[in-house]
């Protein structure tokens, strides 16, 4: 496949050459948020200019479009103080949103304890509200945390003009006046407009993120998912109900695969310009993500988790694309922290003509890896029957195929599986027979 690919590292070498330009953008818009925020601060000292934005800047220097980047404002709040009440099941399911890309378990409230110690501040009126209990003396609520952090970025915005901190052009609140659990602000950043969502964010390193890890360190340094997990992050998910947040975290592993040999993060890149291009329909915005990719990537790094795996680019993708056919076929994106959360599911999602298009590239992505400047048609992709859909829909149907073993299985079907060590040899060996009598069978 090397061989009738050679394009491979050119296509790489092209999405490399502007990262550095993407991220000197994206450190532009941020410093004009930050001047905004900054005052936001000044007149509300309840509300934290965070000014480590490394995690955003990787994510938006990895991504072949300027889609919208979530920007947190942590609340200067002792929150290990704070009482976690669960929601029963009917409030939750009652008030759950999609928040930015995906949905996530958990939705509580952050309650005030009676004898509450230096939480005065979040008892005001504006962000409180008095709930008769034995515990606590009432909740912060979220949709009161929005509304007086839109009200104050409005009037840091009409300051930092009057002020010249702010150039005309630089920056526009029209999008302020949308409904949603999440405030957008559209910056420029000297070549185009980036949309930053400004979400307030309740950081706790009490009974942090509580998750099945199942070995999932795998792949990754030991330790990673301890140390990346060790704070919870709470946004809100509603008017009354607020949620763990796993986007830190997500974020922290992609900065930890960033330090490891390889090209992990490459075949992210190039998937994602690859979808870019080819696999999302002009104008949709409800196909394929970047976060999708991600979680694609890190379920990929646990299952091939030796430095082997990641040695040349054309197997390193394939490694992301037999998870991602996969998942396609099955419609189930699994969450790599909470498996139980299928990412597939977002509502308005609409992934039904995506798995030609990917099988496609699989099958020939020498007709991929060109860039095309000008506003192309798609073409039409053509479905070949090889076995491969009916062997993608196993591990829905009997888990034990969810394992390194049966994507070794698809590597090799690829003819990209080149590894040397005797026991996955031996592992993909014992599972082909069985793979191949199912395919028989349903045939």
């Amino acid at each position: 496949m090397a061989a009738k690919v050679p394009q491979w590292q050119s296509y790489l070498q092209v999405i490399l050459s502007r990262e550095g330009r993407r991220v000197e953008c994206f450190q532009k818009a941020e410093n004009i948020l930050l001047v905004v925020l900054e005052r936001v601060n000044a007149m509300d000292p309840r509300f934290l200019v965070d000014y480590s934005r490394n995690l955003e800047a990787l994510e938006f220097a990895l991504r072949a479009t300027e889609d919208e980047v979530t920007m947190e404002v942590p609340l200067c709040i002792d929150a290990d103080a704070l009482l976690i009440q669960e929601c029963s099941g009917e409030q939750s399911d009652s008030e759950k949103v999609t928040h930015g890309s995906y949905q996530m378990p958990g939705s509580c409230y952050l309650a005030v304890p009676k004898e509450g110690n230096r939480l005065e501040k979040w008892t005001r009126e504006d962000v409180f509200s008095m709930v008769g209990s034995t515990e606590s003396s009432g909740h912060i609520v979220p949709g009161k945390i929005f509304r007086l952090l839109k009200d104050l970025i409005v009037a840091a915005i009409v300051y930092c003009k009057h002020q010249f901190l702010i150039k005309p052009g630089e920056l526009s609140a029209e999008r302020l006046k949308e409904d949603d659990m999440q405030l957008p602000l559209l910056i420029s950043s000297g070549w185009k407009m980036i949309c930053f969502n400004i979400v307030p964010v309740v950081r706790r390193k009490q009974n942090a993120l509580k998750f099945n890890n199942n070995g999932r360190d795998r792949g990754f340094p030991e330790g990673s998912m301890w140390k990346v997990t060790q704070e919870a992050d709470y946004i809100p998910a509603s008017y009354y109900h607020w949620r763990y947040s796993t986007n830190r975290p997500t974020l922290k592993l992609l900065q930890i695969m960033s330090t490891l040999k390889g090209y992990c993060l490459d075949s992210l890149r190039l998937l994602d310009q690859v979808n870019h291009e080819y696999w999302r329909d002009e104008g949709k915005n409800k196909g394929l993500m970047f976060h999708h990719l991600k979680m694609v990537l890190l379920w990929a790094t646990h299952f091939f988790s030796s430095p082997e795996d990641w040695m040349n680019l054309e197997g390193s993708v394939y490694r992301l694309l037999v998870i991602l056919l996969c998942c396609l076929v099955t419609n189930n994106l699994p969450h790599f922290l909470y498996p139980e959360q299928n990412l597939f599911q977002v509502e308005g999602a609409d992934l039904s003509s995506l798995y030609p298009r990917v099988e496609s590239f699989a099958m020939n992505p020498e007709l991929f890896l060109r860039f095309h400047f000008a506003r192309t048609e798609h073409t039409t992709h053509h479905q070949t029957d090889n076995g491969l859909k009916a062997l993608l829909h196993l591990p829905a149907e009997d888990k034990a195929y969810w394992d390194t073993a049966f994507f070794d299985m698809l590597l090799n079907k690829f003819q990209m599986f080149e590894i040397t060590d005797r026991q996955r040899v031996s592992a993909m060996s014992n599972i082909l027979p069985k793979t191949k009598k199912m395919v028989t069978d349903q045939r």
